[in-house]
């Protein structure tokens, strides 16, 4: 199964900082730890369900390459790291 992994700052509004997923690709997967953690959604997708620009994902150390559909293809091992950038002063 892939692996979701939820840096500190998204994993605070999650159950389960890290999400197992059987999904085949990215869209799959963070669904998957969407219906576990329902809040984390707003942080990840903006209202188009496309991904926030302030968020960046990892799939087996390769950055995403779809950031609208997040069709990136996701193998049985595949590790994904989500990351929130962080702004401020």
């Amino acid at each position: 199964m892939a692996r979701l992994y939820f840096t500190r700052q998204l994993a605070r509004f999650t159950a389960l900082p890290q999400v197992d997923s059987t999904a085949g690709d990215l869209r799959g997967a963070l669904e998957t730890a969407f219906a576990v953690n329902p809040a984390l959604r707003g942080y990840v997708l903006d209202d188009q369900g496309h991904l926030r620009e302030n968020v960046v994902i990892f799939i087996d150390a390769r950055r995403c390459s779809e950031r609208v559909a997040l069709s990136d293809v996701l193998q049985p091992d595949s590790k994904v790291y989500v990351l929130q950038a962080l702004s401020g002063g």
